[in-house]
């Protein structure tokens, strides 16, 4: 699979003053726009000043009631956002030119991730680091996160679907980990949830005056060493040859990258895809712009792009919404929704080669016999029950085997009686979640013909989470079924999104994968923006249903699940042959005569159906639709007829001991299950991926 910027032969260049008159034209565009936009950010604000008060001011006036709104509270605002959009645009720029790849960013490769739960981690346990402070403790979790990306996506270009699936991993669990905090230290944590979305709100000028430097300290270091940059970019082999020092400058320029990632972190919080979207545009630009390919002008130039869009966004933000409200939503909630509808216009437009081959990592092994197979699929069946017995007789209150006998009977007393009608229900719950998710990551990387395919990373979970989310928010005596089907059709609208966007390129591996990580970042942005706006002082309740929680379920949860799975379980069992002929092409299914758009429609409800159900019961589980097809290709091979019912169980098994640990582990208190699949289920795709690394 190849890079996004593997290094390609230059069309012939124009003349040099062309080159420098294009040059100056763009320089000159982003000035010119970044200026007005400044202009009309300096007058949007709660008190009645116009942009003739503004340039008033500019002009030497002396009114003292703007001189303290514009400097005490607009300008702090501005300028953090100036300051943040530069430090993410070259942060982008660097990463994307390490690893040749230009969807590296401080959001692909969990950068962002690592520095909030590092900061998180240190509220929640009250450490004190007086010699690193909150800069350092940022930078420390970003550059880990950073490094553990690239250590398993392989820099220099070997391909953007597996960056884009270990920063993915590496996130997932990095959020999982923050959340679980959240949620556990939620006084000592408190306003940490929205800071995550990205804040320009500023308590005066010490925060901008205290990183500005730091960030015009680093812009000066990438300077000097841009012309290394130009060679190793180039290639490794040339760089060498010509006595450049390939390591040592790759890693120098991802310890600056994370430092300035980190340093905007801590200034206003997480900021989404700015890091991402701003340098992409100029990389784009570079074709018309030939001296964009030289970093020494590509890394100011995508610095000012970042902070162009910074400004951009937080303008439009208080246009759309109203100066009050906006004070309510997180700017870097604006900026991922814009940085997510880039990335899905940019995957349509890629022209990627590549196969979407199962990756070395899945560890796919060839059919197993059949007596083999009966022997596991009994194997697992027997597990699910052990693990099921174990659900309902462990938790806050533990029961023996007897009680559970008594109570099957009708013999129990009422505490037990009590505690069996409450737990019954969850374990049952986390079975059916688990085998739903794990039969529709099946189904998606099948009919994509794409390993990397899952609910929650191509966005069909987070679709899910918005329809039941508004439902949830703006009707809050909703009934259950309500909530159901709205997220049914979220689910839906999502992965129709998704697969009509992948379709124009046949549905490949880089461009689908892409597409829906731009809707899955898109989606949680959206949910975000909602908490905050409806429900900022309940952020624990939130936390817990986008978490996937069983807390409080009853029989009446498990209706939907049960009828999706009731209704599709026949439906891919007919399927199955089906799905293995679109798994391999495009044209051996019509030459055996597939009806190919139908057919991947069907599956593609059934997996929506699926995906539907288990956010409506359960709340948002990721992950499990991702591991549980790979470990159930690992241990039968790649038939569906025997893929499909051992990932069920796989499923199944992992939510229901997910379910468990994370209630007893800390009883009386609870942990949602979507956290402790994320935080159990990621070490082990980790490890799929550290395998198929080379």
């Amino acid at each position: 699979m190849t890079s996004l910027l593997t290094p390609t032969e230059a069309p012939p260049a124009p003349p040099a003053p062309a080159r420098s008159a294009r040059l100056a034209v763009l320089v000159a565009a982003l000035l010119g726009v970044g200026t007005v936009l400044a202009l009309v950010h300096l007058t949007q604000g709660t008190s009645s000043i116009g942009p003739g008060d503004v340039l008033g001011l500019l002009w030497g006036g002396h009114g003292d009631g703007t001189v303290d709104v514009v400097v005490a509270a607009r300008l702090p605002r501005l300028l953090a956002a100036i300051v943040v959009g530069v430090a993410l645009g070259l942060s982008g720029a660097v990463l994307q030119s390490v690893s040749r790849n230009i969807i590296a960013s401080p959001d692909t490769l969990a950068v962002n991730a690592g520095a909030h739960l590092a900061i998180v981690a240190v509220a929640a346990f009250g450490v004190s680091l007086p010699m690193f402070g909150a800069a350092g403790v940022a930078f420390l979790g970003g550059l880990g996160a950073a490094a553990l990306v690239l250590m398993l996506s392989g820099a220099g270009g070997t391909g953007t679907a597996r960056l884009v699936l270990a920063g993915t991993a590496i996130a997932l669990m990095m959020v999982a980990l923050k959340t679980t905090l959240l949620l556990l230290f939620a006084q000592e944590t408190r306003g940490l949830f929205a800071w995550g979305e990205g804040s320009l709100e500023q308590n005066g000028l010490s925060g901008v005056t205290t990183f500005a430097p730091v960030v015009a300290v680093v812009l000066v270091a990438l300077l000097a060493m841009s012309r290394r940059m130009d060679l190793v970019y180039v290639g490794d082999d040339h760089a060498r040859a010509l006595g450049v020092r390939v390591t040592a400058v790759r890693a120098t320029a991802v310890v600056l990258a994370v430092l300035l990632s980190a340093s905007a972190v801590v200034l206003t919080g997480p900021i989404g895809f700015v890091g991402l979207a701003a340098p992409a545009l100029i990389r784009l630009l570079a074709t018309a712009v030939p001296r964009l390919h030289r970093h020494a002008v590509l890394l100011p130039v995508a610095g000012l792009a970042g902070a162009v869009v910074m400004i951009t966004a937080d303008v439009l933000l208080r246009a759309l919404i109203g100066s009050q409200r906006a004070l309510e939503i997180p700017t870097g909630v604006v900026t991922t929704i814009l940085g997510a509808i880039f990335l899905v216009v940019l995957a349509r437009t890629l022209r990627v080669s590549g196969s979407a081959a199962e990756p070395p990592a899945a560890g796919v092994r060839a059919a197993t016999s059949r007596t083999r197979y009966l022997v596991l699929l009994t194997g697992l069946v027997v597990l699910a029950v052990v693990v099921a017995g174990g659900g309902a007789l462990l938790g806050d209150a533990k029961l023996l085997l007897g009680d559970l006998v008594n109570w099957v009977s009708g013999q129990a007393g009422p505490i037990v009686s009590g505690v069996m009608d409450n737990r019954l229900p969850r374990v049952l719950a986390a079975l059916l979640a688990g085998a739903s998710l794990a039969l529709a990551g099946a189904v998606f990387q099948n009919v994509s013909r794409n390993p990397l395919a899952e609910p929650g990373i191509i966005g069909v979970t987070g679709g899910a989470g918005i329809g039941a989310v508004v439902v949830i928010t703006l009707v809050p005596l909703s009934g259950f079924w309500l909530q159901a089907g709205a997220a049914g059709i979220g689910a839906g609208v999502a992965a129709a999104l998704v697969f009509l966007s992948a379709a124009r390129r046949g549905f490949a591996s880089d461009n689908l994968v892409l597409i829906g990580f731009g809707v899955s970042a898109g989606t949680n942005a959206i949910i975000a923006m909602l908490i905050t706006l409806t429900d900022p002082w309940n952020e624990s309740k939130a936390l817990t249903w986008l978490s996937g929680s069983t807390y409080g379920r009853t029989f009446e949860h498990l209706v939907p699940m049960m009828v999706a799975l009731v209704i599709v379980v026949p439906v891919l069992t007919y399927l199955r042959g089906t799905l293995d002929l679109l798994s391999l092409d495009e044209e051996t299914p019509r030459l055996l005569g597939v009806r190919v758009p139908g057919a991947r429609l069907a599956l593609l409800v059934c997996a929506v159906v699926l995906t539907g159900a288990a956010v409506a019961g359960v709340g948002v589980i990721g992950f499990v639709g991702l591991v549980a097809p790979h470990a159930a290709r690992a241990l039968v091979g790649r038939r569906s007829a025997r893929v499909l019912p051992v990932a069920a169980l796989l499923g199944a098994i992992l939510v229901c001991v997910a379910d468990l640990i994370g209630r007893s582990v800390i009883a009386p208190a609870q942990l949602p299950a979507g956290l402790v699949t994320a935080i159990v289920g990621t070490p082990y795709f980790i490890w799929l991926l550290y395998r198929g690394r080379r």
